[in-house]
């Protein structure tokens, strides 16, 4: 493997915070080639990518996205968008009959637009560039739809804030390799084997902190009384398959 992929890889930051220096458009164009060269399936490249720059559209992203100050501070915000409006219409041109409105073709789309999402930020970021993945893009997709003007059989999945850091934070904590490799079958975890995944997070200064200052007993519960409750997984669920029926992709 390449020295330069192999060491951009290893030392990734998610970066919120970016200088004021402009991406050049030709840089952006760039890395959106070399993403295309990404994965996909049936070569049908089934993703399209909103590119918004103008202050007054960052402003009308920022509420979706639970104003998070990146989204107005990046120079550039990508939405990336699960597409098979495009490959229906070609297929409408050519005398086909598109049979994509169904959650299959969901899925199909979504892992598209995922990989080419991963590639634009590996290449990105080899290029100097800081990204951030917002997770909030599904939570609100009816009102990015809106914002966006997204047609029928388009979805957006993946919002990423890009631009140059302007600091470089420490690097988040990952479980080692054992913790998710499972040799032939998948072996099920023991107390024993939980105890010893987690053990290196949970001995973390910061995570220690965040366990006081939300003031539970565990980092477990944090995520789950706190972070990622049910009320809000049960609650943007609903609201995410609406969307998906309302934009074709179920009845």
């Amino acid at each position: 493997m390449d020295n330069m992929i192999t060491e951009t890889i290893k030392n990734r930051r998610t970066i919120r915070t970016y200088s004021n220096k402009e991406i050049e458009d030709s840089l952006l164009n760039e890395l959106f080639d070399l993403a295309s060269k990404a994965p996909t399936t049936g070569n049908m490249q089934l993703y399209s990518v909103i590119v918004t720059k103008e202050e007054e559209n960052k402003k009308l992203l920022a509420p979706a996205h639970f104003n998070q100050p990146m989204v107005t501070k990046a120079p550039v915000v990508l939405t990336i968008c699960a597409d098979f409006n495009r490959f229906s219409k070609w297929c409408e041109e050519r005398d086909a009959v598109p049979c994509y409105n169904n959650f299959q073709s969901f899925i199909a789309s979504l892992l598209d637009a995922m990989c080419f999402a991963q590639t634009f930020c590996d290449c990105a970021e080899a290029k100097g560039l800081g990204t951030c993945y917002l997770g909030t893009t599904t939570y609100n997709a009816g009102k990015i739809i809106e914002i966006l003007s997204l047609p029928k059989l388009v979805v957006p999945v993946i919002t990423i804030t890009l631009g140059y850091p302007e600091s470089i934070p420490s690097q988040a904590d990952k479980l080692e390799i054992k913790a998710f490799v499972h040799n032939e079958t998948y072996k099920d975890y023991t107390s024993d084997s939980i105890n010893e995944i987690y053990r290196f997070k949970e001995s973390l200064e910061e995570n220690k902190k965040f366990i006081e200052e939300n003031n539970k007993k565990t980092l477990a519960q944090v995520f789950t009384d706190i972070r990622y409750p049910e009320k809000n997984n049960v609650h943007f669920s609903k609201e995410f398959i609406e969307v998906l029926k309302q934009q074709g992709f179920m009845d």
